[in-house]
């Protein structure tokens, strides 16, 4: 139980042992009262850091949580995006070697003369095959890429080569050049046979 304060109240001025006893009981009442007030605060202090942590828990959680199922969403599309190409350009590789493989064995030095449009035939398939494979991987690699990876494919030229047309014209052309002189000839033969039948029967 905690000592009265000092009380004057009954008129009797008190001794000065009692005076001093009740000015000490005060003093360490106070004391105790400023040690409870300071554990009180404490304890507030430590209330208001627990209630801190445990909101920045629960917004920290929930921000990442959210960051995170998103990011997870976006990393399978791109794995599977990546897989797939992996597996465009695995196999773009695999036909390509194919192609350049059945290219390099091309060899006309070594085709008969009897089966040369059949091969000549085969070997213009296999370029075109390879041409088809080339355009249409390119289109699919060239477009999921940044910058262009493949380089397109030229068309073939033949402006060496006369259409049509022309080769009928330098025919007509030719062939009005070397008519007066395959007409001579024959004239010219048909004389020399006449004159050596004459001079046969002559004799």
């Amino acid at each position: 139980m905690k000592e009265p304060f000092l009380d004057l109240s009954n008129g009797d001025p008190p001794s000065p042992d009692e005076l001093d006893s009740q000015v000490q009981r005060a003093q360490e009442q106070l004391l105790q009262l400023k040690r409870q007030q300071e554990a009180i605060e404490k304890q507030k202090r430590e209330l208001e850091e627990l209630s801190r942590k445990q909101d920045e828990l629960e917004q920290g959680r929930a921000e990442m949580v959210e960051k995170l199922s998103r990011s997870l969403v976006v990393i399978e599309r791109q794995t599977y995006e990546t897989e797939k190409r992996v597996e465009q350009l695995k196999s773009s590789s695999l036909a390509f070697t194919q192609h350049l493989q059945n290219l390099e064995r091309i060899n006309p030095k070594t085709w008969n003369n009897g089966d040369l449009h059949k091969e000549l035939s085969k070997a213009l398939s296999a370029v075109d095959d390879a041409r088809a494979e080339y355009s249409k991987s390119m289109t699919k690699i060239n477009a999921e890429s940044e910058s262009e990876v493949l380089d397109p494919i030229n068309p073939p030229d033949f402006s060496d080569y006369p259409e049509d047309g022309q080769f009928f014209t330098w025919f007509k052309r030719g062939l009005a050049f070397t008519l007066p002189i395959i007409i001579f000839g024959i004239i010219a033969i048909a004389i020399a046979i006449l004159f050596m039948a004459h001079t046969a029967f002559a004799k």
